[in-house]
């Protein structure tokens, strides 16, 4: 999950920058009855605009100036009707203020005062595309229009014109927000990139591990809404894929989903799990490298010196089955006799997270063992918490070299994320690798590592907008 956080100074920066600074209009002639040969034009400009957030709510203000001008004549044939009309349209005090006039060339003008609020609610739709959520109020101080030496009051006047302005600007600005293929397009080329096979091996004490590639595979896009505060906008957006280890790199398929998933707001960051195989193979290599040759007790100290001649590891359900040949040679008797039997071990793969390496727990005796006691006598008996002992020292597994490897080799493929252009710094980074899991089968053993680090999007600057 990475959060794309838009600076509400590039906001700020990117409205101030294409919306209109100045506007006029004309409105239709409310009085015509009253007011003949009538002219009533509006012309406003507006200020910097303002950004703020709060609550997942964004906010933009502009200061609005402006004059209203009307030019017409009055006829003292409508004094009664002249009165009743100015006071529904310019306020109630009209008509006295102004009396019975014969006005032949009316020419009166006011100053338009005010701002405009714009808020936004976005939302992530579905099929890719931003719902802006738009809003706006227009506000007017009281201002006058003078008419034949009165002063009126006109804001009611002036603000449907202004109010239907700003709204019709919206409802094009909220199109094409809602049409733009921005964000499908710029995640669409991020999911390409992420259907990829890359390779594992590495240099130094990794590069003796066999040819191993890690195939990721997108297979759905994630979101949660976009977020609002004081800084910024922020969109986390992520990817779920599959992740596996093969033997040659492959080239995956990964079709671009139609729609995205909308999920609760959610932790960012990197999460890559890493399977890592090991064959059953490698691991009876390990094991006979440790105990193979080795005589317990180690000091020479029991009754009967047992020679490990041969180990084999056989998965059994959630354990593990340690098949020990061994020759015990009796000391006390002066022929030295000696037989060889099998004995078998029961152990549980364990990882160990901090010290990063695999090894054996739980070993104990099988029942199968106790015939090859028959064959080599009571007293070698007495040796098997030794050979446990052993088990529990030498049988493991140091991952580190293949964890570093694989958190290097991952860190370099997410590094390729890194950019920084006019306006857009994306910071991309692998700063862990943990253990978290086994599985095995009759042949693998599989140890899930999972690789942690960050990825963020920060944009100072939009354009296009």
């Amino acid at each position: 999950m990475a959060p794309v956080a838009i600076a509400l100074s590039a906001i700020r920066e990117a409205a101030d920058k294409s919306a209109a600074r100045n506007f006029t209009g004309k409105a239709d002639n409310p009085v015509s009855q009253i007011l003949q040969n009538a002219d009533i034009g509006w012309t406003a400009s507006r200020g910097p605009i303002a950004a703020s957030g709060d609550k997942d709510v964004l906010t933009l203000s502009t200061p609005l100036t402006g004059k209203l001008n009307v030019t017409g004549s009055l006829s003292s044939k409508a004094t009664g009707a002249l009165g009743e009309a100015l006071g529904s349209v310019l306020g109630n005090n009209a008509a006295k203020q102004i009396g019975a006039v014969n006005i032949k060339n009316l020419n009166a003008s006011a100053e338009i005062k005010g701002n405009v609020v714009i808020t936004s609610r976005p939302k992530l739709a579905a099929n890719w595309h931003l719902e802006p959520n738009l809003g706006a109020q227009v506000n007017l101080g009281d201002t006058n229009l003078s008419v034949a030496g009165a002063k009126v009051n006109v804001p009611a006047q002036v603000k449907p014109l202004i109010d239907k302005t700003v709204s019709d600007q919206l409802n094009v600005v909220a199109e094409r927000i809602r049409n733009d293929p921005s964000l499908r397009e710029n995640a669409k080329a991020q999911w390409i990139k992420a259907c990829r096979s890359m390779p594992l091996q590495g240099a130094g004490s990794s590069a003796a591990l066999p040819p191993l590639w890690l195939e990721m595979k997108p297979i759905r896009a994630i979101a949660a809404q976009p977020r609002v505060d004081a800084q910024a906008v922020t969109l986390l957006l992520g990817i779920e894929a599959e992740t596996r280890v093969t033997t040659t790199q492959t080239k995956p398929e990964c079709p671009f989903p139609e729609k995205i998933s909308i999920v609760p707001p959610t932790g960012a960051g990197v999460n890559i799990g890493v399977p890592i195989d090991v064959p059953f193979t490698e691991i009876n290599k390990l094991i006979a490298a440790q105990m193979v040759g080795h005589t317990y007790p180690e000091d020479g100290s029991g009754p009967v010196d047992v020679t490990v001649k041969n180990v084999n590891v056989t998965p059994s359900g959630d354990r593990l089955l340690i098949s020990l040949l061994v020759r015990a040679k009796e000391k006390k008797s002066w022929f030295g006799l000696g037989a060889e039997a099998t004995v078998h071990i029961w152990g549980r793969p364990m990882l160990d997270q901090a010290q990063q390496t695999l090894r054996l727990a739980d070993i104990q005796l099988a029942v199968e063992s106790e015939a090859a006691f028959g064959l080599l006598g009571a007293a070698a008996r007495a040796v098997v918490p030794q050979l446990q002992q052993a088990l529990v020292q030498k049988a493991t597994l140091d991952l580190k070299p293949i964890a570093a490897n694989a958190r290097d080799k991952i860190a370099a493929a997410i590094a390729d994320y890194q950019k920084t252009e006019d306006g857009l710094r994306v910071e991309a980074n692998i700063d862990s690798l943990t253990l978290s899991d086994i599985a095995f089968d009759s042949k693998t053993l599989r140890i899930i590592a999972e690789a942690g680090g960050s990825l963020n999007v920060y944009v100072t600057k939009l354009s296009g907008m």
